[in-house]
């Protein structure tokens, strides 16, 4: 009992940030403490509780089946801590700290990163960290604070909400259509190649949106950056599939095929239910909210997606191109 009696916040806290980085380094880095810091933590979290936590190998750490059991405990600890340090912060009157915002590359880069000025001339002292991943983010293991997605992720204790939904549709670059001609129907792409992701490193099913239209296409160059697919088709190698937001004020990207063919994808905003009401958290979702539904480029109509289906399925089918 005397050593479950040593057992502090500090050690759990450790223990959450490596179980969830998976390394003693992840951890470190996180907390801005050394390597051997968190070891002896560690250390001491077990003696405490009289278990070991992890399995130790040379890929890092992974939680066994005690430390799965103390994770939910952890979690739930860190989320009453969180809830508590709120409730006394909310009755200050200044909105002050940091809200850490995940979303996709593109989104982030293209769209996101020059609208938040205003949310900054309106709370000064409210930061925004902006993290951009190839993958889904998890708010329940605090990865973030605020995760904006393209579906509604699947988990309890998340609350997710519908922004609204863009549309994707092709460009090509001038030099490019001068050469290879401009497609009057579906049919015409055969004769086209494409720019598109990495099939092997993609992560998230729903950047898969050349999929949605077009059926083996022959494809003349790949990246995991949407950015660089889209300079790269801007260079003239082809067509690729992009969405309105990514190409606003790019003349040199002309629309192919969009009265035919196009797709649309949802935007979703996803944040921890204990954290939901916290009112820095409430600042930037509710500003993400605004600005979401105030823009058309943000409010495609969902029956785009039904109309593409009208035209594409049937007989003829997802539109087919052979690589090969």
């Amino acid at each position: 009992m005397q050593e479950f009696n040593s057992l502090d916040w500090d050690d759990l806290k450790i223990f959450l940030h490596a179980a969830r980085g998976g390394s003693l380094g992840s951890a470190a880095r996180r907390l801005r403490v050394d390597q051997s810091t968190i070891s002896r933590r560690i250390a001491h979290l077990e003696c405490a509780l009289g278990a070991a936590l992890f399995e130790r190998s040379s890929q890092g750490l992974r939680v066994n089946e005690t430390g799965e059991r103390l994770l939910c405990h952890a979690e739930r600890i860190e989320s009453a801590v969180i809830a508590m340090h709120q409730d006394v912060q909310r009755g200050g009157s200044r909105m002050a700290g940091r809200v850490r915002l995940a979303t996709m590359e593109g989104i982030a880069s293209l769209y996101l990163a020059f609208r938040f000025a205003p949310l900054r001339q309106r709370y000064p002292d409210l930061t925004v960290e902006l993290l951009t991943s190839p993958q889904a983010v998890s708010v329940n293991r605090r990865e973030a604070d605020l995760f904006l997605s393209f579906f509604r992720p699947p988990g309890q204790g998340m609350v997710s909400e519908r922004l609204g939904s863009f549309q994707l549709g092709l460009y090509g670059s001038q030099d490019y259509l001068a050469r290879e001609g401009m497609p009057e129907r579906p049919a015409d792409l055969a004769r086209h190649s494409f720019v598109t992701y990495i099939d092997d490193l993609i992560q998230l099913d729903s950047v898969r949106w050349l999929d949605d239209i077009i059926r083996n296409p022959p494809v003349s160059f790949h990246s995991n950056s949407m950015i660089a697919q889209m300079n790269a088709a801007a260079g003239g190698i082809g067509l690729v599939l992009l969405p309105s937001f990514a190409v606003a004020g790019r003349p040199d990207l002309v629309p192919v095929l969009h009265e035919k063919m196009s797709t649309t994808r949802d935007v979703w905003i996803n944040v921890h239910s204990d954290l939901q009401f916290v009112p820095r958290i409430r600042a930037v979702s509710s500003y993400l909210k605004a600005m979401f539904k105030s823009d058309p480029l943000m409010q495609a109509d969902a029956s785009g997606r039904k109309m593409l289906d009208a035209l594409l399925v049937g007989d003829a089918g997802t539109v087919a191109l052979q690589s090969g």
